[in-house]
């Protein structure tokens, strides 16, 4: 039978605290008595407990750097870069509807400017903001679908080398 690592420590520690108030328990007795016998055992478990808040402490400290050392970036750009994905996507999907009707004038111009925006946005890398330009323009012309679905299908691939270079994982695992 196998005892989760979990639970060993948890062992480990009721053990260390039984130890450390033992200890200090024999030790406040020689000391002063019976009064002095619970405050060793305050003592010791004090000491006990503070040892392990430190280490706790210096356990997330260890966390968080080994995290800030492989993960690199904070998703912002790619999180933006998704979304000027989706933007032209839609955009694209009210300038050929599935039926003939299927978007009105008033809807095709507001997913005109919002994808306008999203992709206008400083923070884009430059192949995403030049690949959503080329998109746009593709849609914006409207009569090739051919020509639009592959400038799309190559700012869904710009979008992806930017989920790659800007929040990538290091030590050969990709992202």
């Amino acid at each position: 039978m196998r005892v989760a690592p979990s639970t060993r420590l948890y062992a480990a520690l009721a053990l260390l605290l039984l130890c450390a108030g033992a200890a200090g328990s024999w030790a406040g007795r020689l000391l002063g008595g019976g009064w002095g016998s619970v405050g060793g055992i305050a003592a010791g478990m004090g000491t006990v407990l503070l040892c392990v808040r430190v280490t706790i402490s210096l356990c997330r400290l260890r966390t968080k750097t080994l995290l800030e050392r492989i993960v690199v970036g904070d998703g912002k750009t790619e999180a933006t870069a998704d979304a000027v994905l989706r933007a032209i996507t839609l955009y694209e999907a009210t300038v050929f509807p599935l039926t003939p009707e299927g978007a009105s004038l008033t809807e095709r111009q507001a997913r005109r400017a919002i994808a306008y925006q999203l992709a206008a946005y400083d923070d884009l890398p430059l192949s995403v903001r030049v690949t959503a330009a080329e998109a746009l323009e593709a849609i914006d012309h409207g009569r090739d679908t051919k020509r639009t679905q592959a400038a799309v299908r190559t700012l869904a691939h710009a979008v992806r080398e930017c989920r790659a270079g800007h929040v990538s994982v290091r030590d050969e695992q990709t992202s």
